[in-house]
């Protein structure tokens, strides 16, 4: 499960098509000069790491306290009430017992409550805060930190358990993930800071992952062990990363300064609607789509993202065009039920990132091949990733199926800021892409050649159209060499971004 930007051969028969110079304003005469619907930063910024909401200062009725004074006194007066019993933890350090595996087991229908200055420490110990199966645990009004879960473990909600509402909490300073998810699950107003993995890993190793709603947080500073470093290629680090969630709604986030990318939903995720976030300053992409289906991209400020890995990957004389927004062998695909039949992107609000959306697909990653990094998974269409296999796989349905296609993405009304003296770079920082690589591998691969190349860029409805672009915006189309200027971005064979704009001083 890990992304895969490039592993190309260029194609002997690509001529490059160098970009021409770009005077005044181009495109579509009376085409619109604002997107509608702009999306607004301050609405989206969820500023609640600084200004946390303060728990009850006193017990609820019929609430168990719980003394701080008291090692494990949290876990044993867990263990010794009923179900939906509501605990309230006076102000405080609280501890678990000396012992790794020492951890709260809820019980369902719990329900925790933080006093103000209520703190749940791990005390670089403990690995686990809150575990087990219990559906319906609320969480709310808590820090918790300082536990040390394994890498791709989480600290709360460690076992993936259903329905649970975090909400008013602060998850900060732990190893692996601060949070995992079940399905059914919200998590809302909380403050994901500074954990050595993940924000929140949102995966569950049993059982569908639904309805998962994640409103109204601040999500900053994850990837502290920075594990890209440590592993590279591992794909598994973002501020929150999605793995096969059917059905999400990520609205009005503030997403930022993160090690890594900000949201990155990676393998047969489904039904997803990222919405009014505002995602800025994280080190690589601001969103990853990645070999999954159906999404809405919809009224986000996304800025000064991809400063670092983009440059990175410039630096080494990397052609790949690393983009802020990017999907990868992910689309719209009607047989596959959702609220959308496409991979929308509308109505946002990009500025001064490293580049801007790329739409890829890698000609070798497909079902059963050893390319494909979501290893031992298949597409949402094929179950069995054996069926991918010679013979079968070079006729209907198995040559379409057995591949995650980028495809049905619409790309529209959105405004593209772009001005290099803020980013300090000259060149592979303004790019808008729709490409794949020339298919060599396995030697069975029936997507050898261009013919995934083509198909991403003239058959599988990928479109452009209705934006307005200010700066010096460049374009990338088939394959990583052919970089064309507006001009022939718009016209035949491509006919992108009819009815757009391009200024090409505006933004420096």
């Amino acid at each position: 499960m890990v992304i895969k930007w490039r592993n190309w051969a260029v194609p002997v028969a690509a001529p490059a098509l160098l970009a021409g110079s770009c005077v005044g304003t181009q495109g579509t005469q009376g085409a619109p000069t604002e997107p509608t619907g702009a999306p607004s930063a301050a609405r989206s910024a969820a500023r609640v790491c600084a200004e946390p909401a303060a728990g009850p200062a006193q017990a609820p009725p019929g609430a168990v306290p719980v003394d701080p004074s008291v090692v494990g006194d949290l876990a044993a007066k867990t263990r010794n009430n009923p179900p939906n019993t509501t605990f309230w933890l006076r102000p405080g350090a609280h501890r678990l017992p000396p012992d790794r595996y020492s951890q709260v087991i809820p019980r369902p229908g719990n329900r925790y409550l933080g006093a103000p200055g209520a703190v749940l420490d791990g005390r670089r110990t403990n690995q686990y805060a809150f575990g087990g199966s219990a559906p319906d645990v609320t969480i709310r009004h808590l820090t918790v930190q300082g536990f040390v879960a394994p890498h791709n473990e989480g600290v709360v909600n460690h076992d993936s358990a259903d329905g649970w509402t975090i909400e008013h909490t602060t998850i900060q300073h732990n190893s692996g993930a601060g949070l995992m998810a079940g399905a059914r699950q919200r998590v809302s107003a909380s403050c994901l800071r500074g954990n050595g993995q993940y924000g929140m890993n949102a995966y569950k190793a049993t059982g569908p992952l639904t309805g998962l709603v994640v409103e109204g947080n601040e999500i900053t500073g994850n990837n502290t062990d920075d594990w890209e470093r440590k592993r590279p290629g591992c794909g598994c680090t973002a501020g929150i990363k999605f793995w096969a969630v059917n059905g999400a709604d990520v609205r009005r986030n503030w997403v930022h300064d993160n090690r890594g990318a900000g949201l990155w939903a990676d393998t047969n995720n489904n039904d997803f609607r990222f919405e009014d976030n505002l995602i800025e300053a994280n080190d690589g992409a601001a969103l990853i789509y990645e070999t999954s289906y159906n999404a809405v991209i919809v009224k986000n400020t996304i800025r000064r993202n991809n400063w670092v890995e983009g440059r990175r990957h410039a630096d080494r004389g990397d052609s790949f065009p690393f983009a802020t927004v990017y999907v990868s062998e992910s689309g719209g695909e009607p047989r596959i039920k959702a609220r959308t039949d496409r991979i929308e992107i509308h109505r946002n609000v990009l500025e001064d990132n490293w580049s801007g959306i790329t739409l890829w697909e890698n000609a070798d990653r497909f079902c059963n091949s050893p390319a494909n990094t979501s290893a031992g998974h298949c597409t949402l269409l094929v179950p069995r990733a054996a069926r991918c296999a010679r013979p079968a796989i070079a006729t209907a349905p198995l040559y379409a199926d057995c591949r995650w296609k980028t495809q049905r993405v619409d790309v529209h009304d959105n405004r593209f800021v772009l001005d290099k003296s803020v980013l300090k770079c000259s060149v592979k920082c303004d790019r808008m892409a729709v490409l794949a690589n020339y298919g060599t591998y396995p030697d069975w691969s029936p997507y050898q050649g261009e013919q995934v190349a083509d198909a991403i860029t003239h058959r599988q409805r990928n479109r452009w159209r209705d934006n307005v672009y200010l700066g010096p915006w460049t374009f990338v189309a088939h394959d990583p060499s052919r970089v064309l200027d507006f001009g022939q971005w718009q016209s035949a064979p491509y006919d992108q971004d009819a009815g757009s704009t391009l200024d090409p001083r505006a933004g420096g």
